[in-house]
């Protein structure tokens, strides 16, 4: 089903660029947003790296061959622009001792409700690891991508994706037991 979706959304693009971008927008605007929150944190830097992506996406549609799903084409557009806008911001990996901070400034979104203090942790244990780790636990536990469509997005190989993401795992279940 998502794969027909998105070849009406391939062919709405050639036909008709207009309608095609409403169609996108339809269809990835939150998804895509969601995985770039997780990446920047605050919600003003992940709508201005959307907006960002979604124009990147279009203005580089016709340099789509289709060589890698759809999904995958717009989610590497997505990270790539999310990796730039904190390489801008700062310096992409967030330590242990300025995770309070970039939750505190998450708590204080509107847009999420982090009173559920085990979510709270969780997100501290995933921003304070490595970008690939990052990456890879992010696009596989929130987005439930296949190893091989995450490879393609990271532009790595599904066995590098998955040791990145078990040691991610394994990172995370730690700092969850050692903060209880």
């Amino acid at each position: 089903m998502a794969a027909q979706n998105d070849k009406n959304i391939i062919l709405l693009l050639a036909k008709d660029p207009e309608k095609g971008f409403r169609l996108l927008m339809a269809r990835y605007k939150e998804a895509v947003y969601w995985h770039i929150r997780r990446i920047v944190v605050s919600h003003a830097d992940a709508q201005d790296a959307t907006q960002e992506t979604f124009v990147r996406v279009f203005r580089s549609f016709y340099q789509f061959k289709g060589e890698c799903a759809f999904t995958s084409w717009i989610y590497r557009i997505a990270t790539n622009e999310a990796l730039r806008f904190l390489s801008r911001y700062r310096d992409g990996r967030v330590s242990l001792d300025n995770a309070n901070e970039e939750i505190n400034e998450m708590m204080a979104d509107d847009y999420v409700d982090y009173s559920d203090l085990e979510t709270v942790k969780l997100q501290k244990a995933i921003l304070a690891l490595p970008t690939k780790q990052q990456l890879a636990f992010n696009l596989r536990y929130y987005n439930e991508l296949g190893y091989d469509e995450i490879a393609e997005i990271l532009g790595s190989t599904p066995d590098n994706v998955k040791s990145n993401y078990h040691i991610a795992k394994e990172k995370i279940i730690k700092y969850m037991h050692l903060n209880n």
